[in-house]
Order: structure tokens, then sequence, then C-alpha cells
């Protein structure tokens, strides 16, 4: 039986990759000394104060977010200015975890409070 812990983590003044990076490894189990890559052993986490988090640079006004639908000229440009922090971190932590089936049901511990 796997037994998960739940971590709550403040975002105020935490750089952004951090942090992600952070959760990432919490998410996963590698902090674990039972840790293998096949088996889901990974635990809770809840980061509060996300509003507070640290941007550094000038992410904010230049970094970019792309999609493409697929159809000629179906490039969309988003800004991180314009998106919450909260779906930013999101999508950080979810390229960070192992492109496989596991990702999936990894990411459902990731929760927000504020």
């Amino acid at each position: 039986m796997i037994e998960r812990k739940i971590h709550k983590i403040d975002a105020t003044d935490i750089p952004f990759g951090r942090l992600s990076t952070k959760i990432a490894i919490l998410l996963r189990g590698k902090q674990k000394e039972t840790f293998t890559p096949h088996i889901d052993n990974g635990d809770f986490v809840i980061v509060e104060n996300v509003d507070k988090i640290k941007i550094t640079g000038k992410k904010l006004a230049q970094k970019d977010y792309y999609s493409h639908s697929g159809f000629p000229g179906g490039l969309k440009t988003r800004h991180m200015k314009d998106i919450t922090k909260e779906k930013v971190l999101h999508t950080a932590v979810y390229e960070m975890l192992p492109n496989n089936k596991t990702r999936k049901n990894i990411i459902k511990r990731l929760s927000f409070s504020k």
C-alpha cells in the first residue's frame, strides 16, 4: 500500500522555476527511498499564495505560450501576463512530468489554495 503525504508549500517570494521543480519532484515521489519510475507513489501537493510567486527577469512582458490548431494560420500566442499564475505553474509542472500514461493521474494531486 502506498502512503501519500500532504505537502503544503507557501509560494511567497519563491522563484517560479525552483518552485515548479520542487513540486514535480514531490508529485512524482522521487524524494522517497522506494522510488521506482514505473510506479506512481508520489504525494499530494497544495500550493498556497500563488499570486505572490516571484517571477524573475522580464518574463511577464517577454515570455509567450504558443498553441497551434493544426490548420494553416492556426498559431495562437498568449503572453505570460495574460494568463493566471496558477495556470502558468500548472503548465510548467505538467511539462516536467514524464510523458506517459501516469502523467494524467500525477497532476491530479496538485491543487492550489488562496
